[in-house]
């Protein structure tokens, strides 16, 4: 009798299994845009997945993103088209999604990486949430702007700053182009390049999913679901396109860049209400208060705020995410780099303020700097942790998938309004 139930209750899952299978097929797959600049592409390494663990909230998420071998979480029903590149020679990568589909750089053409960015546990996310099949288009390249690199068409030329006007027609000073006159040649061919790149893949993929979902079904269709934005970094940096350094609307500009931006995407890809997430700049964590920060922050935010977005643009902090304990340690490694260049300048200061030193001698001082500065236990919590720099969120792993995480329920948030 209990093999009779063991055998009823087996065929009842199997039936709900392939039902559920059927009922999907009949659904239009989602499709969900991922767009941005270096931490869009990821630089968090694989090797970092065991810190999530660490932490009993987020041990869970780590579950998720491993299977029972291991090894990364390979999806059945979530699949990805990623372009990214660099010095203008771009590639695409598809498939099944799974880990290492961040930062490609220095792999070989075609290949998968070996990091991830928050497209990983969007994905996850997602596919938990439907039962139809999902597709992430992802394009990210690094180090782009939004005042020129993704500048969408109602943005208009790109016009000169203040600083600019005054500064660059004299043709000297630090950062100044030394031929005004190429640059704005140059400056009106690279606008907007980013921004069409996207565009067009987002397209390409559209007009034959089965490029990517090899049993996708034509009379199946597709809904565009959401779209995320993360980028930043280039713009909050750059003092000649926004160059008023105390003013609490110093990057203003940028909130009506992005504004523009999410109307051109919506338009140019016949989505009206398509919803919109903001991945508002988060370097630095929390306790990163510095005007210029939380300038940015607020200017990040802003178009989320605005009549025509309320309800379908969403701007999700990710300064929370940030790893305080890591960071405090990158911390101390800046100050060993700064000794490393304290030493080589010959800096007054400084133990080689002569310049006596030989290269031997400067290394087994900044050793002993460094072994008095970083405690052992320190460096094996940095090796376990983080993979890159401050501006690419540490490359931690948990850092990114708290954020794809976030940003799936911000995009599902909105859907179910």
């Amino acid at each position: 009798m209990t093999r009779i139930k063991l055998l009823l209750s087996v065929t009842i899952a199997f039936i709900m299994i392939a039902s559920r299978e059927i009922e999907a097929q009949d659904k239009p797959i989602r499709v969900f845009i991922l767009a941005g600049q270096s931490n869009m592409e990821g630089h968090a390494k694989i090797d970092t997945f065991d810190y999530i663990g660490d932490d009993p909230d987020t041990a869970p998420l780590l579950h998720r993103m491993r299977g029972e071998d291991g090894k990364p979480t390979v999806c059945d029903h979530a699949w990805i088209s990623y372009l990214t590149g660099a010095d203008e020679t771009n590639v695409a990568v598809s498939g099944k999604l799974t880990a290492g589909y961040g930062s490609l750089w220095g792999q070989p053409r075609g290949q998968l990486g070996e990091k991830i960015g928050p497209e990983f546990t969007f994905g996850l996310t997602m596919d938990a949430a439907f039962d139809e099949p999902v597709l992430i288009i992802k394009t990210a390249w690094g180090g782009k702007s939004l005042h020129t690199d993704y500048r969408s068409p109602s943005a208009g030329p790109y016009q000169l700053s203040s600083f600019q006007r005054e500064n660059y027609p004299k043709q000297t000073g630090h950062g100044i182009p030394k031929d005004f006159e190429q640059w704005k040649i140059d400056k009106a061919r690279e606008t907007g390049v980013y921004y069409r790149l996207m565009i067009e893949h987002v397209k390409r993929v559209l007009d034959d999913p089965k490029q990517v979902i090899p049993d996708y079904d034509p009379k199946q269709g597709f809904e565009l679901a959401g779209f995320v934005w993360l980028q930043g970094f280039n713009d909050m940096v750059d003092h000649h396109v926004y160059p008023e350094r105390n003013a609490p609307d110093r990057f203003e500009l940028y909130s009506e860049l992005l504004s523009h931006f999410i109307r051109d995407v919506r338009k140019d890809l016949d989505a009206s209400k398509l919803p919109f997430v903001i991945g508002v700049m988060g370097v630095g964590g929390l306790k990163d208060d510095s005007p210029s920060m939380l300038a940015f922050r607020r200017a990040m935010a802003a178009p989320a705020q605005l009549p025509e977005f309320q309800g379908n643009v969403i701007a999700v902090e990710t300064a929370p995410f940030w790893s305080d304990e890591l960071g405090a340690i990158d911390e101390k490694r800046d100050r060993i780099r700064q000794m490393r260049h304290y030493l080589d300048s010959k800096h007054k200061d400084h133990a080689n303020a002569d310049g006596s030193m030989t290269p031997e001698q400067k290394n087994q001082y900044l050793k002993k700097y460094e072994s008095e500065l970083i405690s052992s236990a320190e460096e094996a919590l940095w090796k376990r942790g983080a993979s890159n720099a401050g501006y690419h969120y540490l490359g931690c792993a948990k850092t990114f998938a708290l954020m794809g995480k976030a940003f799936a329920e911000a995009n599902l948030h909105m859907l179910s309004q």
